[in-house]
């Protein structure tokens, strides 16, 4: 990386264009290629900069992939924040928490990166490692801020542990509908179809950790 990244200083407009031409040709070949038949080499080239530029940015296959998955989840928490705030009382924020967090995960590239990971982490660990370390890692911290902070405001059980409910709620969203979408048996998803996920996910996590009464089937139908 180079000093003035190291140092943390702003690059250029052309270094920016530079690392978000990489980004995206980088992404373009690891989907349509795969990681393992894909070189730095490869890269450069088609993304129009030197290997000494490319380098310059990223380390190596790892460090690259690890950003283009921090940079879809980069936006993913900035969304996050604003459609899932402390403002809402909590079954409205984790019903728009979670509408969002599933059209993010059963996104087309979203999908095509999970499966490079699957498909080729085993042979190549440190694509696995970077992959965890730079997505859900980092949505599960988030998550786990969301619930303390929820806790600190009384809106949820004194005794929940964080970490755990954040899994257990990204866990309810990543069900059969999802599984279904990574395997491609199923490419369309309707709104309705997130909607009943998010929803039995949401009513799950409160059930479980809420100090309000949940509502009586017929009042929740309504």
């Amino acid at each position: 990386m180079s000093e003035a990244l190291e140092a943390g200083c702003v690059p250029s407009p052309v270094a920016s264009r530079k690392r978000q031409a990489v980004l995206e040709a980088a992404a373009k070949l690891f989907i349509g290629q795969g990681y393992g038949a894909v070189s730095m080499d490869a890269v450069a080239k088609a993304a129009g900069v030197s290997k000494a530029t490319l380098y310059a940015h990223f380390s190596g296959k790892d460090a690259l992939f690890a950003e283009i998955v921090r940079n879809r989840l980069s936006r993913l928490k900035t969304d996050s924040a604003t459609v899932a705030n402390h403002a809402l009382p909590p079954r409205e924020s984790l019903r728009a928490m979670g509408q969002h967090w599933m059209r993010f995960m059963l996104a087309p590239r979203t999908l095509a990166i999970y499966r490079i990971v699957v498909g080729e982490g085993t042979r190549f660990p440190d694509l696995a490692r970077a992959f965890h370390a730079a997505g859900p890692d980092q949505g599960l911290a988030w998550m786990t801020a969301w619930v303390e902070e929820e806790i600190r405001l009384g809106r949820l059980r004194a005794d929940t542990n964080a970490q755990r409910a954040a899994e257990q709620m990204v866990g309810l969203l990543r069900g059969n509908l999802y599984l279904r979408s990574v395997l491609g048996l199923q490419t369309t998803v309707t709104d309705a179809e997130i909607d009943e996920v998010v929803d039995a996910a949401a009513e799950t996590f409160l059930r479980a950790y809420g100090t309000e009464p949940s509502p009586s089937p017929a009042a929740h139908a309504t």
